[in-house]
């Protein structure tokens, strides 16, 4: 008797389940995983992922501090440790590159490349003031953010030592650093309650918000930040230097990051389909999934395809593009594919059954 009880009861959960289940299809239930998707993007996705920038972002500036006080190679290594852990929330960061970000320039400001090692030793050369003003001033924004840090840490050909940074490269790095941290922490209060709140705009999303008059707005606005990223780094971060066959316009040149700055990325645009940075949410996925499973699968795995693809290049991608070649097409045929179904089938799915 307890047997066939636990198995009537054990038959009746699974099929409330697969009701549930089912039920996802219908309108209010795929309205709930709409406005799930949206606010897990706010709080889940973007503001914890510049939460995370602006902290790393410090650990960076104190890091640097403590090199230019102590200057030993064991300095020198953390502060690299520290510039490459930055690089990964960055990254991660730009798949969802839109908003603030985009509209004040956040990124231009801090991650413009190429960078010519020319300015930069000019730059150094020069009487120019480098105090955290003087970057925030300069017009050539090549000459301030992310590079010119890794130009410091790791030198031209990437043997920097800490016995070899100059003074005036330790004044350099000291208000480059001040400055990157400064804009972290600007761009984290732009989208936060308590500064700009530019994530509320995307929780109005159809229920009165001047950017977003329509909850498809807010979707197709993410759809953009991912489909920009990755063309960006197919089309742009990687082919470019590829076709040409030069390394000095290659994204992080002197310590040789460019192919985890690629991954991830990819990784992040990922996670943003997902709607997860750290934590786990409700994303994209959760709502092709209900009405479309097939899609869910061929985007999930045109994703993991092409960021699986990075593994195939073994050498930093400024010796890559020269002795890998096939290894690179492969990655920029695996990202051409994907940026073709992010723009075509899933921009089609939204435009046809997000419907406020």
């Amino acid at each position: 008797m307890k047997s066939y009880t636990l198995l009537f009861f054990f038959g009746a959960a699974l099929l409330a389940g697969s009701c549930r289940k089912a039920d996802v299809n219908t309108g209010s239930d795929f309205a709930k995983i709409e406005e799930q998707a949206i606010s897990d993007f706010v709080h889940v996705v973007a503001i914890p992922g510049y939460d995370e920038l602006k902290t790393k972002a410090s650990i960076l500036n104190t890091a640097i501090s403590t090199l230019n006080i102590i200057p030993t190679d064991a300095n020198l290594d953390a502060a690299k440790i520290a510039w490459r852990d930055l690089r990964v929330t960055w990254e991660r960061c730009e798949g969802y590159l839109f908003g603030p970000v985009e509209d004040d320039e956040y990124d231009p400001e801090t991650d413009t490349w190429p960078v010519s090692f020319n300015d930069l030793d000019s730059l150094l050369a020069s009487s120019n003031p480098l105090g955290v003003d003087d970057i925030e001033a300069l017009n050539q924004r090549s000459l301030k953010g992310y590079h010119p840090i890794e130009y410091v840490l790791w030198g031209k050909e990437g043997l920097q030592t800490a016995a070899g940074i100059t003074d005036r490269q330790k004044q350099y790095v000291t208000s480059l650093s001040l400055h990157l941290k400064s804009q972290a922490e600007k761009l984290y209060s732009s989208w936060a309650p308590g500064g700009g709140n530019y994530g509320q705009h995307l929780l109005n999303a159809g229920k009165g918000s001047t950017l977003y008059p329509m909850k498809k707005d807010a979707f197709l606005a993410i759809l953009e930040g991912m489909l920009a990223i990755c063309e960006e780094v197919g089309e742009g971060k990687m082919k470019e230097p590829f076709d040409t066959q030069d390394p000095n316009i290659v994204e992080s040149p002197f310590s040789g990051n460019s192919v985890s700055d690629f991954r991830n990325n990819i990784t992040g645009a990922l996670n943003v389909y997902k709607g997860k940075f750290n934590d786990d949410g409700v994303g994209l996925n959760e709502l092709v999934r209900a009405k479309n499973i097939a899609l869910d699968n061929e985007i999930q795995q045109k994703f993991n395809t092409a960021i699986n693809s990075f593994n195939s290049i073994t050498k930093p991608f400024e010796q890559a593009i020269i002795s890998e070649r096939i290894q690179c097409q492969t990655v920029m045929d695996a990202l051409e594919a994907l940026s073709e179904t992010l723009d075509t089938k899933l921009r089609a799915f939204i435009q046809q059954n997000i419907t406020d």
